[in-house]
């Protein structure tokens, strides 16, 4: 192995410098502040559970970006965390068991095996809140709004909001009868957004013409409010689940535009992400110049069934990495700039930092100065007392 060798990082994995580090930092922050003011109380999930409670409910997705390794104590099989939602879906069904709504916030890094292609990255730094215990519109309105606040704390503008209800296509799968292998493979082609798959794959599978009409038509219904107009149109027929489903996007999305009448809605009727996880509505939040999301959540009801305790939940979840980009990389300078010694020096820089000041002090020899510091003040002895000036206002007085 060469030096150069040794300061590689491995593919996907990144570290964080100055400035960003700060400017993360002031982001998670205010983020918690913002949800403690929407009542949301923080939790911090170990890094590391068993599987058998990591995993629970989460499906096969999960489970490929679990890092995993045997627990030298007990020999059962560990994960390292990769998604924080399942673990506060536990701490919500086992550990606290409250009654009533809870409202749960979190951030904390986590590890994933590959990079998640919707919001990318192997080591994230997971941001986000849940919402447990309430089935209704409202909390889900709740959830959506909170992402908004979230989205414009860290600076986000042109916020573009997708919109999906994974209870259609469930809907319409059961109605049809599918087994296992008929549902995957409609799932396939209804993913790879090709028509004439999807054509394909419904003439084999679905023999009631009717619902064979809806699921060709479901690859086709993207776009603006005009979408949800169209899919009451081709699902008239459908059963009732489904015009609900339509009713829910239809007052989502009127309730986020009465609050955040700037935000362009889209609506993917055949977007299933998250599949075999969420149970209701979806969303995903983008800006300009972002190929991937930056914050992405929905309805995961009855994850806590297997804890002992199943409960109507939602809420979502975004990178504070990615999210702290939004900001410019090079801070102000905001700080004061002090030489390495002098009479009453010590005092005046400790009276300062308690006031809240950034304050950098010279080390003996040094060469670099005030603005490789980030500093727009320094420190100037005037009529005997230590004062900050601004730089290039210095007097030079003793």
């Amino acid at each position: 192995m060469t030096i150069a060798d040794r300061w590689l990082l491995p593919d996907g994995m990144d570290e964080v410098l100055p400035p960003q580090a700060s400017r993360m930092e002031e982001l998670r922050r205010a983020l918690l502040d913002l949800y403690h003011r929407w009542g949301y109380d923080q939790v911090m999930p170990p890094p590391v559970e068993f599987l058998d409670s990591l995993l629970t409910g989460t499906g096969t997705d999960l489970d490929l970006q679990t890092f995993k390794l045997t627990d030298q104590m007990t020999g059962r099989m560990m994960g390292v965390s990769a998604d924080v939602t399942p673990q506060v879906a536990r701490m919500d069904a086992h550990s606290l068991r409250r009654q009533g709504p809870v409202r749960l916030c979190y951030c904390t890094n986590v590890l994933r095996a590959k990079a998640d292609q919707h919001q990318g990255g192997r080591s994230p730094v997971q941001v986000g809140v849940e919402l447990f215990g309430h089935a209704g519109l409202e909390a889900d309105l709740e959830i959506l709004r909170l992402a908004l606040a979230s989205l414009e704390t860290a600076g986000a503008t042109e916020i573009h909001l997708a919109l999906g209800h994974i209870g259609i296509y469930r809907s319409l799968v059961q109605v049809a009868g599918l087994d296992a292998d008929q549902e995957r493979a409609l799932f396939d082609a209804l993913a790879l957004k090709s028509p004439g798959e999807l054509a394909a794959r419904v003439e084999e599978s679905v023999r009631d013409p009717g619902l064979a009409a809806m699921f060709r038509a479901l690859g086709d219904l993207h776009g603006g409010l005009e979408v949800l107009e169209a899919a009451r149109e081709v699902f008239e027929e459908a059963p009732q689940p489904v015009g609900a489903a339509l009713d829910q996007l239809r007052a989502l999305v009127d309730g986020v535009l009465a609050e955040y009448p700037g935000i362009a809605p889209y609506f993917d009727l055949a977007e299933l992400r998250g599949y075999q996880y969420h149970t209701g509505m979806m969303f995903a939040a983008y800006v300009p110049r972002y190929g991937q999301a930056l914050a992405k959540g929905g309805r995961y009801d009855d994850t806590g069934r297997a804890f002992g305790r199943a409960r109507p939940a939602t809420g979502f979840s975004m990178d504070l990495k990615l999210l702290a980009t939004l900001a410019p990389a090079e801070p102000a300078a905001d700080g004061i700039w002090a030489p390495a010694d002098g009479e009453g020096l010590t005092e005046a820089l400790q009276a300062l930092r308690q006031q809240g000041e950034r304050v950098v002090q010279a080390l003996p020899g040094q060469r670099t100065g005030p603005a490789e510091h980030r500093c727009d003040r320094q420190m100037e002895r005037i009529d005997g007392r230590w004062e900050p000036r601004l730089l290039g206002t210095l007097h030079n007085r003793a």
